[in-house]
């Protein structure tokens, strides 16, 4: 990764703002083996401070909402007009990557530090919006702090508990100096009819882009989906060699059994054409029971379906309930699954896209379309009714993980697409 505060002479401010806030985060919240900014926690923090003493400095109007969302306003010159956000997270996953998120927030600044560069004002608002507690890894939630920010969060949403601290979500915003209670009442802080469109940039988090050999991406849309994170497959403890096999109630391989059949349903989806995902991303087994001499009466695990077609979506929880009923009646386990969080596939506005491609074409960049399989603000937004769209950056090894690997030279790509977007947002 290139960091550090060197002005280049060759790197337009934009670039240089780019650089030096993500070298400075990657400095401020490394925890080895990753970076690790939780939600609501110190490292989250400090990143918004740091971005938002950016935007200042830059001329920028900073806002902080009722649940700590940060709106950085560079005003335009017809400031009635609704105004164009930019916007992402600053949160990672424990020990994730440095650019989940926050090359999407870098992306915005640098388009308002290239404008203030060349004197020029956007002919509407420009809004960099920094959005809270984005990665699920925290609490049980899809987009809580977009949900928010329009006034949709539920109390329960709000009763949910962070994974680490198990403190609720209410509690960490209190104790973070915000307005749950407002959050409670479903004020919203920002309003659809108010915002002309929302664009996030961020990291591809899976290959497409590497193998096509391009940087930059235009979203056709994001996955929605279905998770459970306490599901269990419940038998019954026995000896290793005196439990016979017709009288066992082996959890583990009611477990299997079940992802077979998931795994034979994905098979006869991709037949067909039609894309999901199923993922297992943590199974555990009560260490104060288990044993190499023991049939297994309890596993534990996390079950994660997504896919573009709700169709699709709708068919998996069919066939999952269906083959747990079907493997409980053969096997003698039992599945509990647990309660189960969910978010709609989100729809990115085909008049946004025809803009960004001209964009593109405009700079002489080929840019291709790429489904999105992970969930981003930008599917809250577009929910919310707020025309959305998004680019990927081009990253090496995936996210959730220490390895991301982007190229600065690819966000520079990005920086000049969002830059030639919003100054010609108006003769499109």
């Amino acid at each position: 990764m290139e960091s550090g505060a060197e002005a280049l002479p060759s790197l337009s401010a934009g670039q240089i703002v780019a650089r030096r806030i993500l070298g400075t985060l990657e400095a401020a919240t490394k925890t080895p083996p990753g970076i690790t900014r939780a939600a609501y926690g110190p490292g989250e923090q400090f990143a918004h401070d740091l971005v938002r003493a950016e935007a200042e400095a830059l001329g920028a109007r900073a806002q902080v909402d009722a649940a700590g969302n940060l709106y950085m306003r560079l005003y335009g010159r017809n400031p009635d007009l609704p105004e164009l956000i930019i916007g992402s997270h600053l949160d990672t996953v424990p020990h994730g990557g440095n650019y989940d998120g926050a090359a999407g927030v870098v992306a915005g600044l640098a388009v308002m530090a290239d404008l203030v560069e060349r004197q020029m004002a956007p002919p509407r608002t420009l809004t960099v919006m920094v959005t809270r507690a984005e990665e699920a890894a925290w609490f049980p939630l899809s987009y809580p702090g977009s949900q928010a920010a329009f006034g949709l969060m539920t109390p329960q949403e709000l009763e949910a508990r962070r994974s680490d601290t198990g403190m609720t979500l209410y509690d960490h915003m209190a104790q973070a100096g915000f307005d749950p209670e407002a959050v409670l009442r479903g004020e919203a802080q920002i309003h659809s009819q108010e915002i002309a469109a929302f664009i996030e940039v961020h990291i591809e988090q899976g290959p497409r882009l590497l193998a096509a050999g391009r940087p930059i991406g235009i979203v056709s849309g994001i996955a929605g989906g279905f998770r459970y994170v306490n599901a269990r497959c419940l038998g019954a403890y026995a000896h290793s060699g005196a439990e016979p096999r017709f009288s066992r109630h082996d959890s583990v391989l009611g477990f299997c059994d079940l992802m077979q059949a998931m795994e034979l349903e994905w098979d006869a989806l991709q037949k067909d054409g039609r894309e999901a995902t199923i993922t297992v991303g943590r199974i555990e087994s009560d260490p104060t029971q288990h044993g190499g001499s023991r049939v297994l009466g309890e596993l534990s695990f996390t079950l994660d379906i997504r896919s573009g077609d709700e169709a699709v979506l709708t068919a998996l929880q069919e066939r999952l309930e269906a083959a747990c009923s079907e493997i409980a009646a053969r096997r003698g386990v039992r599945f509990d699954l647990g309660p189960a969080f969910s978010w709609s596939t989100g729809n990115m506005d085909a008049e946004l896209i025809s803009r960004l491609d001209a964009s593109a074409e405009r700079l002489a960049m080929t840019v291709p379309h790429l489904p999105s399989g992970a969930g981003h603000d930008a599917a809250a937004f577009a929910a919310a009714g707020v025309s959305s769209a998004m680019l990927f950056v081009r990253n090496e090894n995936g996210s959730h993980n220490p390895d991301e690997s982007m190229e600065m030279a690819d966000l520079d790509e990005a920086i000049r697409i969002l830059g030639d977007f919003v100054m010609n947002y108006e003769k499109n």
